[in-house]
């Protein structure tokens, strides 16, 4: 039980739990943005989608830059090295995302619900994989 109290305290700093309220905002303001551009503005779903998700990761860039992870990148140089690593390491992602979509639902053949919990799986791993290279790679200290 100790090991445990030892565990949830280092998984539950300030740095988790902030990643974590502005990851659900990220994902809000994906689905929001994609919903008002195919719905309001009748842009065509697949390219309101990505839209959306630009919207979305400059949003997360802007979060975790500040937010979370207290960028000290001052000059302009420093600042667009960060941004660059951090389109970067969501390209990476996103990439990981796509193949291990794939190899889940297609491959393991894990296709409960349509596919949704081949999709809750990968994206478990891309959310923990975005944090590591947001903390160490884009905005290492």
């Amino acid at each position: 039980m100790e090991k445990l109290k030892i565990l949830v305290k280092k998984l539950c700093t300030r740095e988790v739990i902030l990643y974590t309220i502005f990851g659900v905002l990220t994902t809000c303001v994906n689905i929001i943005s994609f919903m008002i551009l195919s719905s309001l503005f009748h842009i065509e779903e697949n390219f309101a989608s990505n839209i959306g998700i630009v919207i979305a990761v400059l949003f997360a860039y802007f979060t975790n830059r500040k937010l979370v992870f207290n960028s000290t990148a001052s000059t302009f140089i420093e600042k667009i090295k960060e941004f660059g690593k951090f389109i970067l390491g969501r390209t990476f992602t996103m990439i990981v995302e796509s193949v291990g979509f794939w190899l889940l639902f297609s491959i393991l053949n894990i296709t409960y619900f349509d596919g949704l919990v081949s999709k809750l799986i990968i994206s478990v791993i891309v959310i923990i994989l975005n944090f590591f290279i947001s903390k160490f790679f884009a905005f290492k200290k």
